[in-house]
């Protein structure tokens, strides 16, 4: 059974997130039913590099799929885009695997963009993409204030309540805040993330960004690794899942 890479993106607006969960439509619902015909007429298991929550986009999701039928990787792209149409999800790239390779296991670095529109006007053509924030925010203190989360950590103040992780250490190699006119983009890239990590860096940067809090402390509140006393979850439109990152090369078509 030959195994496949799969490049994908996603409007996560529709969704109850990557994840197949009762009560609601999942991108993996969507993308293992159009494997179907592909696999004898029943829906091929798949496993993304992560998990995203409902609200949640994608740009550079990668996926694994194991499929009974020896395809082309461009033929199985335009195949997949074929039959999950007309939801919003997209194969932007395929190729074939290693056997031994895992989507989620073989990944050694993710990365997400976190999007807040800074001005008064509600936003139109980006409604459910941007976290709208009509205050003023100092970018440059969100910033700075970033830079203490830096590196390995118990990251308890920053996960959510739900998190089935193990543990709450986290190595973060990056978190930068910065503004390009009326938009804030917060960029961050880690091995892995805890449930929520990301949503709640934001939202605790934010209250740096208003003045309400100095630049010391979400350092503060990450070695206080009480999630009570951190900011709030920032809304999931804002959130793009970027990339995943592999030690091997992948041949994409």
């Amino acid at each position: 059974m030959p195994r496949y890479a799969l490049l994908v993106e996603y409007d996560g607006a529709p969704f109850v997130g990557w994840q197949r969960q009762h009560g609601g439509l999942s991108v993996q619902q969507v993308l293992e039913e159009a494997a179907a015909p592909l696999n004898g007429g029943v829906p091929a298991r798949m496993m993304a590099s992560g998990r995203t929550d409902a609200g949640v986009h994608a740009l550079g999701q990668v996926v694994q799929l194991d499929l009974a039928r020896d395809l082309p990787p461009e033929r199985l792209r335009e195949a997949l885009n074929f039959h999950s149409r007309p939801h919003p999800v997209s194969v932007v790239r395929a190729a074939r695997a290693p056997a031994d390779w895992f989507a989620r296991f073989s990944c050694i670095k993710r990365g997400y963009r976190y999007r807040i529109l800074n001005r008064r006007a509600r936003p139109a053509l980006e409604a459910g993409r941007v976290w709208h924030v009509a205050p003023p925010l100092d970018a440059a203190a969100m910033h700075a204030a970033a830079q203490g989360l830096l590196g390995r950590h118990d990251f308890s103040a920053f996960r959510a309540a739900a998190c089935q992780a193990k543990d709450a250490l986290r190595t973060l190699d990056r978190l930068e805040v910065t503004r390009r006119g009326e938009e804030i983009t917060v960029e961050t890239e880690a091995r892995s993330f805890l449930h929520h990590q990301v949503r709640n860096l934001v939202g605790t940067l934010v209250e740096v960004g208003f003045g309400r809090q100095p630049v010391s402390w979400p350092r503060a509140l990450l070695e206080g690794r009480d999630r009570t006393a951190a900011g709030q979850t920032a809304p999931p439109e804002g959130l793009t899942f970027l990339f995943a990152r592999y030690p091997e090369r992948i041949d994409w078509q």
